[in-house]
């Protein structure tokens, strides 16, 4: 897939405020601190001049932003998950906010689920996934940061144990790093098969 064009085309901050456009979309979630944000930047074509803001605070994003990419699909920026420090009321609502969205989004054709690869999956990871699983919502898994790896552990590829813990397969997982680019065209190939785009020539 080519970016040949962005646009943001708004917030959602309430699960019953309607979506700014009924284009197919795809969704973006993971911890907060994953790098979501930058990783989205670099898929978009915008490393430099940003899209979706980024932070040297987690827990930035707190509504589900959306960019329309293309002017063929919506890229839903979702807010993170299992950031501490914002009181419990808050992380409640974006709880509810984001799974509202999940189970009531009819345009929704499936999630991109960041993990950073220097770590094991954590519960809340595991939970996310296996909530995406239970209402059959096609995934894809971004190992982020990779670039940062040691070598060895770059050259023994995805950790079978990580794969387990998640219970995906191999090809469901990509490994990214918003700094390199490494990935972001074999994503963006993955999220045109989940929409079913044809590729322009």
């Amino acid at each position: 897939m080519v970016i040949r064009s962005v646009e943001f085309l708004g917030s959602v901050v309430a699960r019953d405020q309607p979506p700014p456009s009924r284009l197919p979309q795809v969704a973006f979630a993971g911890r907060s601190n994953v790098g979501k944000s930058s990783l989205i930047n670099r898929l978009l074509g915008r490393p430099r001049r940003k899209v979706a803001r980024v932070s040297a605070q987690p827990g930035k994003t707190q509504a589900l932003n959306f960019y329309e990419v293309n002017r063929a699909f919506l890229l839903v920026d979702l807010p993170g998950s299992g950031y501490a420090k914002a009181p419990k009321a808050v992380r409640d609502s974006w709880r509810r906010l984001v799974r509202g969205y999940l189970a009531g989004s009819g345009e929704l054709r499936g999630v991109v689920y960041l993990v950073d690869s220097r770590h094991p999956p954590t519960a809340g990871d595991l939970e996310f996934v296996e909530y995406l699983a239970e209402t059959g919502t096609p995934t894809l898994i971004a190992l982020t940061k990779v670039d940062k790896l040691k070598a060895s552990r770059r050259a023994r590829g995805v950790a079978p144990a990580t794969l387990d813990r998640l219970g995906v397969p191999e090809d469901q997982v990509v490994s990214t790093s918003a700094k390199t680019g490494e990935g972001a065209d074999e994503l963006l190939d993955a999220i045109a098969a989940l929409l079913e785009l044809e590729e322009e020539s």
